[in-house]
């Protein structure tokens, strides 16, 4: 995590809406193997936890019951040539980012706690799809549903540590920080330029 007290982010609201809007990143976990990484989708059970699924066959699940487990996401990410801060030339090049990490303890759920994840994280998904009629499990064959479900183990991240990152320039002059928003948008990096121009 950086150091600049500049870019730490600790709005817990701003950062739930962060990773639900994005509801995607990497599970990492320390085993006997080594550290290992599963990329999953994930969904806000509540305000503290997260609830996700594995393949019972991802070698993860021998591991990952009552481990620690820290989840990141990922947003925009754009390099910041010296040039554009328009200030002279005793500057660097850097990298602004956005970055949630996300640790807490990993328990199993039941067959419900399984569902119930599964409902969520496609409810979430196919409102954003409206004026699509939403798609839910209940148009499948309840045999079939019930089967695929059995290769599948559901989970919940109980949230104890957050650590967020804004990186956006908030260190430079407002002039400097804009003048480079405006050179990453004539290069199409609309998300990340938007952002800077927000920075405080």
């Amino acid at each position: 995590m950086p150091t600049h007290p500049a870019f730490r982010w600790e709005d817990r609201p701003a950062i739930r809406d962060f990773v639900r809007d994005l509801g995607f990143g990497a599970l990492f976990v320390a085993t006997p193997d080594g550290p290992r990484v599963v990329h999953v989708p994930v969904v806000w059970l509540d305000d503290t936890t997260l609830g996700f699924h594995l393949a019972r066959g991802n070698g993860l699940v021998r591991h990952i019951e009552g481990a620690t487990g820290l989840f990141a996401v990922q947003g925009p990410d754009a390099y910041i040539s010296p040039d554009w801060y328009q200030s002279g030339p005793n500057q660097v090049p850097t990298w602004n980012y956005v970055t949630v990490e996300l640790e807490g303890a990993v328990t199993r759920t039941d067959e419900a706690g399984l569902i119930a994840i599964l409902d969520a994280i496609s409810q979430e998904h196919e409102r954003r799809l409206a004026p699509k009629p939403e798609w839910t499990r209940g148009k499948m064959d309840p045999a079939i549903a019930a089967k695929m479900a059995t290769a599948i183990i559901g989970y919940r991240l109980e949230v104890q540590d957050w650590r967020g990152t804004l990186k956006l320039g908030q260190n430079k002059p407002d002039a400097a920080r804009l003048a480079a928003a405006n050179a990453l948008d004539a290069q199409g990096r609309r998300a990340m330029a938007a952002l800077m121009r927000g920075a405080k």
